[in-house]
């Protein structure tokens, strides 16, 4: 007779196991990239390099601005290009925050961040759930091996159709997890470390979209130069077929000129070309539709920078540089990493309990509960917990690492684009006198031209040294304007040092 109920009692054996409140599988230290680094979309980085002196040209820096990756594209604002559009720096560099595609790519990498923290915290967090069970069973006790041969009894083979029902509710608590708890703290770090890169991002992309909109300026000048060169030029060529018209003249000189006259002119359709590339590639740092065209207000003169000192700018940099931060909160996330590893040796208390109703029918049915706590002390777990402590500790130190890399990454930042900015504003002062004496050069050649004392070649030459010294003053202007660029984006806080330096808002 034990056994006949042993074997009824078997299915509701069975659903008090799988509805059951256990302890679950024992916690795990969540398992951290080892680099910090991962996930950087490109880079954005201003480069001046030295040149060999010219003849004609003063000119011994040239710079540029490197945009790579996420941040040379950006998601469009709109389908269809509009009516023209004017854009000063801070149109361009509020456009390129909100489209850029570095700024939307960690914007979803915090929103990522922030899932990861709130799973972490759903393992400290009460668990509640409910569930409802209804069964309709017969049994066979033939095919339990249940044989009656009782003279005087008439027990049947089969038991059934019966049927009960079960509606419960459960909850689970963990009380006591240092894995957990420390998860949680290394998640809340990654997630401000994320939040400080995506700062460092919107850093780069100020950079860019200045240095896209410092390179229209200067194409738009060099273009503005080349038709002063063109006017120059044919103003030359006429006066040389008329002296050669009025036989004073030899036919030499018509051509020569004439042949300045197509350099020129050649300069200038490579300059308009150059001009729309810029234009196409600033556009897509700012998200504008394509096709869309636009003009540039801001025209930007030369200006020093004065009350700013090396150690100033290595201070505000410390203070203010996003990356330097985040990579600080990534050493923080991988020590609590690390410790919440070791905390994986120690116990954990849980507690669970359930509340329900079970009978045969609604009418017909009794509450019932159950209240059970948890104590897990883990003894032996084979060599697991000594794996995640070794992982956790190459991540740490990996990243400490890569922070004292940055700290000297930083420092040199700041040193070269002061460096850049005093090279360039030794040229600036250099080309413009240049320009000054090449330009009474060619007063002075045509002078001698038109008394017949001189013939075409030092006209053609002084134009020559005319249209070279215009391109230097340009390139340097353009120069020192980018490594004042270059020092806001060094110092941390671009979007307040653009304004500082360059005087725009």
């Amino acid at each position: 007779m034990l056994m006949l109920l042993s074997a009824l009692a078997t299915p509701v054996v069975m659903r008090a196991q799988l509805g059951g409140t256990g302890g679950g599988p024992p916690s795990r230290a969540v398992p951290l990239p080892i680099s910090g680094r991962t996930g950087q979309p490109g880079g954005v980085a201003t480069v001046q390099n030295s040149l060999p002196g010219g003849v004609q040209s003063v000119n011994t820096i040239t710079s540029s601005v490197q945009v790579q990756g996420a941040y040379a594209g950006s998601v469009l604002s709109t389908e269809a290009p509009g009516a023209p559009v004017t854009l000063s720096l801070a149109d361009a560099i509020r456009r390129g925050l909100q489209y850029n595609l570095g700024t939307v790519g960690f914007q979803n990498s915090i929103r990522q961040a922030r899932g990861q923290r709130w799973v972490e915290l759903a393992a400290l967090l009460p668990q509640v759930s409910a569930d409802a069970f209804v069964t309709e069973q017969q049994v066979d006790l033939a095919a339990f091996g249940f044989t009656f041969s009782v003279p005087g009894f008439s027990i049947p083979t089969v038991v059934g159709p019966f049927h009960y029902f079960d509606v419960r509710a459960h909850v689970t608590q963990t009380v006591a997890n240092f894995t957990d708890r420390r998860n949680l703290r290394a998640s809340e770090q990654t997630l401000r470390a994320t939040e400080l890169s995506a700062q460092d991002a919107r850093d780069l992309v100020v950079l860019a979209v200045t240095g896209g909109y410092l390179s229209i300026l200067s194409a738009s000048a060099r273009i503005d130069s080349a038709r002063a060169q063109v006017v120059a030029a044919e103003a030359t060529y006429q006066q040389a077929v008329d002296r050669h018209n009025a036989g004073v003249a030899a036919r030499i000189d018509v051509t020569r000129t004439q042949v300045e006259l197509q350099t020129q002119q050649q300069r200038l359709t490579s300059q308009e070309t150059d001009f729309a590339k810029q234009k196409i590639q600033l556009g897509r740092v700012i998200g504008l539709p394509l096709g869309q065209d636009y003009t540039l207000t801001d025209r930007l003169a030369y200006s020093r920078v004065a009350n700013l000192t090396l150690d100033q700018a290595l201070l505000r940099a410390a203070a203010n540089r996003a990356d330097l931060k985040s990579a600080q909160a990534q050493v923080q996330a991988a020590e609590l990493a690390r410790s919440a590893a070791v905390a994986e040796r120690y116990p954990s208390v849980n507690f669970a309990a359930d509340y329900g109703a079970i009978g045969s029918s609604p009418q017909n049915s009794h509450g019932t509960f159950s209240v059970s706590g948890t104590v897990s002390v883990p003894i032996w777990q084979g060599g697991r917990v000594r794996g995640d402590i070794e992982q956790a500790d190459a991540a740490l130190e990996q990243r400490r690492a890569e922070y004292e890399d940055l700290r000297g990454r930083v420092d040199a930042d700041v040193r070269l684009a002061f460096l850049d900015l005093t090279a360039a504003a030794s040229q600036v002062g250099v080309s413009q006198n240049n320009r000054e004496l090449a330009a009474d050069t060619l007063g002075q050649a045509r002078d001698r031209f038109a008394a017949g004392v001189a013939d075409t070649i030092e006209v053609v030459q002084a134009q020559e040294s005319v249209a070279a010294a215009e391109q230097d003053y340009i390139a340097s202007l353009y120069a020192h304007n980018l490594a004042k660029a270059s020092l806001a984006r060094a110092m941390g806080q671009a979007e307040q040092g653009i304004q500082e330096l360059l005087g725009r808002p």
